[in-house]
């Protein structure tokens, strides 16, 4: 589980100059000081937790800076230029490090109207020369430019470091895995092995046999603790006292499993579920609560990779959740999203209503059912697609959650109502010609800029179906 402490976005601040001024002109550095400050102070003012050096003119002060950075775990190195800098001082030590770099391109200065400013506003020739030199080596990076003050550059600037900051915790996730992957569904399967090679993923490959340990672990204390505060939060008046216990224990249980082994996301093959294991139920009820409450990620079927995608996203976006894409309205030009149980509670309209229902595909016990549908809302659509020569493609998609417009003619369940930003003729043809799988993450907001990011730090085909 993760604290807002671990959550916060952390960069490191590495500001850029000349160290011959200080021969000829010392009084320049102080108001350049002010000015560093000014931009440390805007950051930290919108969350961003920032790891502060002195200013860097010589090859060493640049890899002592970027060291701290490094040993500090820093999401992304920021970089600022406060007077031109060549670019030979700085080039090594960024490009040997493998943190994101991301390039404010500015001045302290809104309007130049005067020669005697010029000290103060010209490092943007300082950013040329280096970014002519990351291109050189083949250094990726992200540039913004604008005004601190008068344009949103500092709103761009966290945007790519929240893509940094995905990046870094994709590959970092630990997922578990309850059960094989659904037989015969090829789309999501990519091997364990590839995954933890290429991308550091570690995978915890649980029976539910394995998962009996731990009821030993749950007391009845936490069970009713846990039951009270479900009655005031959910509508659970269509469940018996019974099936309400079992699942809130077997949701401990998941709980202690997870906690047990760092995991940053899971999935569970429902066809694993049976009596007399340690999963006799199908935990959809505590599953939607970990998405929510843990920033857990979550996939159907046994899909590891959009487990692992659903977990990073929900860790820096939050308002995340597992989807699937199953018919087409066409006369509304609208597309309905469900799936068996799975809706992370943060983002659905109403309260949550919970209904007993039998279990239909192996012996296992009568289950919750949520019915719940996802709130309306400008939100983004992703996608990580499996590709031809081992490479994979995010898909990305701004959208339009809509109301439950259909309202009970559609009964109980999960369900939405999605509206592309092109016709759904349109949109599928691309999705599909995209590779787009069928498992998905709807994340509330519109984050194209950011999920770039994020793929091309992965070294992924960033597609934008818009």
């Amino acid at each position: 589980m993760y604290s807002q402490d671990k959550m916060k976005l952390k960069v490191g601040l590495l500001p850029l100059y000349l160290n011959m001024y200080d021969e000829i002109i010392p009084e320049v550095k102080i108001e350049l000081n002010l000015f560093l400050k000014r931009v440390t102070d805007l950051l930290t003012q919108r969350g961003i937790d920032v790891v502060s050096v002195d200013i860097c003119g010589v090859s060493r002060e640049f890899e002592t800076a970027i060291n701290q950075f490094e040993n500090e775990n820093v999401d992304s190195i920021v970089t600022l230029h406060l007077a031109y800098s060549p670019s030979l001082e700085c080039i090594d030590s960024l490009c040997k490090t493998e943190l994101p770099i991301v390039v404010m391109d500015t001045t302290r200065d809104k309007k130049f109207d005067s020669i005697s400013l010029l000290m103060y506003n010209h490092g943007i020739h300082g950013v040329q020369d280096m970014c002519n030199l990351l291109l050189q080596r083949g250094k990726t990076f992200f540039l913004e430019a604008g005004h601190i003050d008068s344009s949103d550059v500092v709103i761009r600037i966290i945007q790519h470091v929240k893509g940094a900051r995905i990046a870094k915790e994709f590959k970092s996730s630990r997922v578990g895995q309850i059960g094989e992957s659904f037989e015969g569904m090829g789309d999501f399967v990519v091997e364990p092995k590839r995954l933890a090679s290429d991308y550091g993923i570690q995978i915890i490959k649980t029976s539910p046999l394995q998962l009996e340990s731990y009821y030993s672990t749950v007391n009845k204390h936490d069970i009713f603790e846990e039951m009270q505060n479900n009655i005031k939060e959910y509508d659970l008046t269509q469940v018996c006292d019974e099936s309400h216990y079992l699942s809130t224990q077997i949701g401990q249980v998941l709980k202690r499993w997870i906690s047990n082994y760092g995991l940053t996301g899971f999935t569970i093959n429902f066809k694993a579920v049976r009596k007399n294991s340690g999963l006799p139920m199908m935990p959809f009820f505590e599953i939607c609560k970990l998405m929510k409450n843990g920033k857990i990620g979550y996939a159907g079927e046994g899909d590891i990779l959009t487990a692992a995608l659903t977990g990073a996203l929900s860790r820096v976006l939050n308002e995340c959740s597992f989807a699937e894409m199953f018919c087409p309205d066409w006369e509304n030009d609208t597309i309905f999203l469900s799936h068996m149980g799975e809706i992370n509670f943060e983002i659905i309209e109403d309260k949550a209503k919970l209904i007993e229902m039998e279990w239909l595909f192996t012996d296992a016990d009568r289950y919750l059912s949520p019915s719940a549908c996802f709130k309306s809302g400008e939100a983004t659509l992703v996608c990580l697609a499996p590709k031809s020569g081992g490479n994979f493609s995010l898909i990305t998609a701004p959208v339009v959650m809509l109301d439950d417009y259909y309202g009970e003619s559609f009964g109980d369940g999960i369900r939405g109502w999605m509206k592309p930003s092109i016709p759904v003729p349109e949109f599928l043809k691309k999705y599909s010609e995209a590779g787009g799988i069928h498992h998905m993450a709807i994340v509330y907001g519109t984050h194209l800029m950011t999920l770039k990011t994020f793929g091309e730090i992965m070294n992924w085909d960033v597609i934008e179906i818009i």
